[in-house]
């Protein structure tokens, strides 16, 4: 495959193939892909996914840290593996209990709780690895 105009700036061919750094799309009310997110996440999540994509800064300082599992709800990884990130809740002064967990690093898989990790939804937003 031969980069072309569609092809992102930051694109670059190896093999044959066109590789391009892993980045969420834009995610605002407005764009097509804010509709391909999943229903059950809260409008604040696509500011989360935001930052997650570019790395910060992130508004609580507990964004990014690691996320041990402990209650085991997630797949059994190594310590490390998972990151947590606050999803705001309007109206509240404190982090709440909506969180977006990411696994791997890059982010390969992505969970949301909205119970402060009693449950989990896996997603997988437009734009990141299958």
């Amino acid at each position: 495959m031969v980069a072309d105009a569609a092809t992102p700036a930051a694109a670059r061919v190896e093999d044959g193939r066109v590789v391009a750094p892993l980045a969420l799309p834009d995610v605002s009310q407005t764009s097509p892909e804010a509709a391909s997110l999943p229903a059950f996440l809260p409008a604040e999540a696509r500011q989360t996914l935001q930052l997650i994509a570019r790395g910060g800064p992130f508004p609580h300082r507990q964004d990014g840290s690691v996320f041990a599992n402990r209650e085991a709800r997630l797949p059994a990884r190594p310590r490390g593996y998972y990151h947590e990130y606050t999803v705001d809740t309007p109206g509240l002064d404190h982090r709440g209990t909506r969180r977006i967990v990411t696994g791997g690093q890059p982010p390969e898989v992505y969970y949301y709780t909205d119970d402060h990790y009693e449950s989990f939804r896996s997603f997988q937003p437009t734009g990141t690895r299958p």
